[in-house]
């Protein structure tokens, strides 16, 4: 076999692939279009819901199966605890077992879990992405993806499960903590530097939910989609499409939901019209687990697996994962009875194939032993995790400037979260993921909890610590001790938040979603009791999801908040406390005031906003964007036209300039976060009042000075009218500069003249931000 064409790297992939698809059975092209799971428990309480009747393989058929071929190996890292090094052996074996069983020696694309860093024992815990989101700073997230994807090719991992693209419209969400933030700009730039992150490493990034997963009605997970046609084209999709056009994503997971009665998992529309035939997409599309399945046991378009498979893979599905259920041996009865077209397979077979190819899987000289010394927590991947941990704290308020502490002062650290380092991290790290399941096996990595990194960042401090009640049970018996703590000291840390967890096993992550935005258990009226010793306190939040504060605004001396922000959060949290390190992160969902009135976010039409019509008025307490620093900033010399009253015109393909000098006018080193947003006063359907089009962060030593510039392009302004085009139309625009949604320092009021614009899939995606020195 190894003079065989498809062996041969100097030919054309098409042509090794087509060489190589016509010697195949249909068992051996189907076999090509499913993973398989080894070591995956069917049965116990660590199983995801509907994981037992989804599986038609086991470990008893793996022999036999491998005789066909294998498409892709399931997360052999990422199921139980694996020493890193023992791992990447055990996989290059089965990699050579499962290539020396098949007749044409082609080995499996293994694919693992790397939400927030890889999925496995004694690997780097990175913040989640929320706190990516929160930093407001792509290029360090692409240094991070890199480093992720490094660490997967290292031990023989192909293709990484990330990002997530979902715009949260929900808050109550479980998986809000797995998203970006609440806008398609900042999820679509943020992510697709992630894409490039992994991609440069030689790891497929697959792009999910596609497509509307986070707009589940009731925040439910899995639940149906209510989006409209514009809503989903204007918020649900151009993040995937920033994703794959600048980052290159060589994959996409079709998402579990149901839009409007379609499920996504056989939406030929979503999966093969858009993406395929206007985006250009030429990758692979993979299943969410058990999705195909799930066509016929919860969303019932489907009356058995075969019927399933017929509607996934005639819509643009190309692999099933976890493991094969439906493009087994249903798909293959199916075929041969004539019920589904063989072209379907060969199509698939095809896309999976080339993937092989690209990745060197079929070369002469594939070798699947690891090349490089194992190390996935090393101190170049720790100290990225610090940084991006540090630039992604936010600090929202600090009325009594309390802040930074005084290094001598006395400190009662109070709450659930303070002496826990399971409070740093999201549902898909591999400690609150699989280690729950396993208490005997250390944690595997160093994770410095909020109380021990305060004390070893103010050692002359005096310390103490009650935990006062639990994440979420309602117990007030530890009040007692908390509140006595709390009155003996200069200032009170109320560090409160969520556990992560899985299937309602936790307050955040998937299957974790809420009926409101109070604070889980009986944490909220703990700080009730804190507040009411008079002693100044300082809320600290380690969360996965924004919880209203509105009913503590004004009471508290500061407020600190942290999105699950990995194994250095502990540190990052505890120098933003002492002012070693400057807050500069940037809220990236909005902060409700009252726990009721969702879902809701920044991107309201008019009749969104507050108004005189309702007696509710759900204008957050903490907008989106927002953030506070240690030092201060001037804004000055705006260019936006000669006068901010005048209106300049451009044409409706034409661009303009806006630019405005930023200094640090305080005493410290600090980030600034400038924001362009459109405001765009009459248009043919209704718009968001305003929406982020543009951001650069701006690092600035004190009374240092750079110049921003916004390049806006009137594609920037576009959006899909009332019969489904993306247009740009004439009238006037508002580009506002702003420091948050809400916080509109300079506006340049534009007049668009012309025709209205019909934009294709060539359209402007990014607004282009520069920093040079101030003139």
């Amino acid at each position: 076999m190894t003079t065989a064409p498809w062996r041969d790297p100097a030919l054309p992939a098409a042509d090794r692939v087509d060489a190589l698809l016509t010697r195949m059975t249909l068992e051996e092209k189907t076999a090509q279009l499913y993973g398989v799971w080894v070591g995956a428990a069917t049965d116990g309480e660590g199983v995801a819901p509907h994981q037992h009747d989804m599986t038609a393989g086991s470990a008893d058929d793996y022999d036999e199966l491998i005789t066909r071929g294998l498409g892709q190996l399931t997360r052999s890292f990422g199921t139980a605890p694996v020493e890193p090094a023992l791992g990447a052996r055990a996989l290059a074996r089965a990699q050579r077992r499962i290539a020396e069983a098949g007749r044409f020696g082609i080995p499996a694309l293994a694919h693992e879990e790397c939400l927030a860093g890889f999925t496995t024992w004694r690997a780097t815990a990175y913040p989640v992405p929320l706190a990516w989101g929160a930093s407001f700073d792509p290029q360090l997230v692409e240094v991070m993806a890199r480093r992720i994807g490094r660490d997967l090719r290292s031990v023989g991992v192909h293709q990484g499960l990330a990002p997530v693209l979902d715009v949260v419209r929900d808050p109550r969400w479980g998986r809000v903590e797995e998203t970006i933030g609440e806008d398609p700009y900042l999820t679509g730039t943020i992510g697709a530097a992630y894409v490039r992150g992994l991609e440069s490493a030689g790891v497929v990034a697959t792009l999910k939910h596609f497509a509307g997963y986070a707009s589940s009605a009731g925040a439910r997970n899995l639940a149906p989609v209510r989006a409209g046609v514009r809503e989903f084209a204007d918020v649900t999709l151009p993040p995937f499409e920033m994703a794959l056009r600048e980052g290159g994503a060589r994959s996409v997971m079709a998402a579990y939901n149901e839009t409007d009665g379609v499920p996504a998992s056989a939406d030929a529309g979503l999966l093969t019209e858009l993406l395929r035939d206007r985006w250009g997409f030429t990758g692979t599309v993979v299943s969410d687990y058990f999705g195909i399945g799930f066509l016929e046991t919860l969303h019932r378009v489907a009356g058995n697996p075969a019927q399933a498979a017929h509607a996934a893979l005639a819509a643009g599905i190309d692999v099933e994962l976890p493991t094969l259920k439906c493009y087994g041996k249903p798909l293959v009865e199916a075929v041969r009875a004539g019920e589904v077209p063989e072209e379907l397979v060969d199509r698939a077979a095809r896309r999976v194939l080339l993937q092989k190819c690209e990745l060197g899987l079929l070369d002469e000289d594939w070798d699947p032993d690891p090349t490089t010394p194992v190390d996935l927590d090393s101190p170049t991947n720790r100290a990225v995790a610090r940084r991006l941990a540090e630039k992604s704290v936010v600090l929202l308020d600090n009325a009594d400037d309390v802040l930074p502490l005084a290094p001598d002062t006395r400190i009662a650290v109070v709450g659930p979260r303070a002496a826990d380092a399971l409070a740093m991290l999201g549902c898909y790290s591999f400690p609150s993921h699989v280690l729950t399941h396993h208490p005997d096996v250390p944690m595997g990595i160093e994770i410095p909890t909020v109380l021990e990194s305060l004390r070893a960042e103010l050692p002359y401090a005096k310390v103490t610590f009650a935990e006062g009640c639990g994440v979420s049970d309602p117990d007030t018996t530890g009040f007692a001790e908390a509140v006595a703590r709390a009155s003996e000291a200069d200032v009170c840390l109320a560090v409160l938040g969520d556990r992560a967890g899985l299937f309602g096993r936790g307050t955040s992550g998937e299957g974790c979603d809420v009926a409101d935005l109070r604070l889980p258990g009986a944490q909220g009226d703990l700080l009730d009791s804190l507040v009411a010793t008079g002693v100044p306190v300082v809320l600290v939040l380690l969360t996965g999801r924004p919880y209203a504060l509105g009913r503590w605004h004004g009471r508290l001396a500061a407020v600190v908040q942290a999105f699950f922000p990995g194994e250095e959060g502990g540190p990052a949290v505890a120098g933003v406390l002492s002012g070693r390190v400057n807050p500069s992160g940037r809220l990236p969902v909005s902060v409700p005031r009252v726990a009721g009135g969702q879902p809701w976010t920044y991107l309201q039409p008019p009749l969104g906003l507050a108004g005189e019509v309702s007696s509710l008025d759900p204008t957050p307490l903490y907008a989106f964007g927002h953030g506070r620093s240690y030092t201060s900033f001037a804004w000055q010399d705006f260019t936006g036209g000669a006068h901010e009253a005048e209106t300049v015109e451009i044409t409706t393909d034409g661009s303009y300039d806006v630019s405005l000098t930023v200094r640090n006018t305080g005493d410290r080193a600090g980030a600034e976060v400038v924001q362009l947003y459109l405001h765009d006063p009459v248009a043919s359907v209704t718009r968001p009042d305003v929406r982020l089009i543009g951001y650069q962060r701006v690092e600035l030593a004190p009374d240092e000075a750079s110049r921003v510039t916004f390049r806006f392009h009137a594609d920037l302004s576009s959006f899909t009218d009332r019969s489904g085009r993306r247009v740009v139309e004439p009238g006037i625009l508002e580009l506002r500069v702003a420091a948050s949604s809400t916080d509109v320092r300079h506006t340049a009021r534009l007049n668009l003249t012309g025709p209205v614009r019909e934009l294709g899939a060539d359209r402007r995606l990014r607004c282009v931000a520069e920093v040079t020195p101030p003139a």
